[in-house]
């Protein structure tokens, strides 16, 4: 069962994105005990230009950034997901995920970091806001940054 729906916009393909996002979303899964519930993720790649416009319409934000979430399910519905306590009987999204790839590039040389760590780490923290993780406040960033930060160095990627 594939766990991820891939989309460029404005963007041409590109098979090493694809590679990288598939494994980063995989380990996601199988890291919140997701891989047999059915569910899969969209991730789209997209311009500054374009999110920006997501930004305004969906969040009054208008500006530009570097990823932006759009979570289906509320975080107790997941855990009971896991829990065996809701069953999806037909395979449902989790919910979409937008990038900017232009923005990774940025932040990959403002960080001193490769692109492929920006990349996954930006799969990373939209798949965990899908999973109804947010960082507003300190004690939900500091859990949020744990999760994430497993999930990349069981992939070996490194800042």
């Amino acid at each position: 069962m594939e766990v991820l729906q891939l989309e460029y916009l404005d963007l041409e393909e590109n098979n090493e994105y694809e590679k990288l996002i598939s494994r980063v979303v995989e380990m996601c899964f199988q890291e919140e005990n997701l891989q047999d519930l059915n569910l899969y993720i969209s991730v789209t790649l997209t311009t500054p230009e374009h999110i920006r416009k997501l930004n305004k319409e969906y969040r009054k934000i208008d500006k530009e950034t570097d990823v932006l979430s759009f979570p289906i399910f509320e975080k107790q519905e997941i855990q009971n997901m896991v829990l065996g306590k809701l069953k999806n009987p037909i395979q449902e999204s989790l919910g979409d995920v937008v990038i900017s790839i232009q923005r990774v590039k940025e932040q990959a040389v403002e960080y001193g970091h490769c692109f492929e760590r920006e990349l996954a780490y930006m799969v990373v923290h939209g798949f965990y806001h899908l999973m109804g993780y947010d960082h507003m406040e300190e004690v939900e960033k500091a859990q949020m940054r744990q999760k994430e930060e497993s999930v990349l160095n069981k992939l070996d990627i490194k800042r």
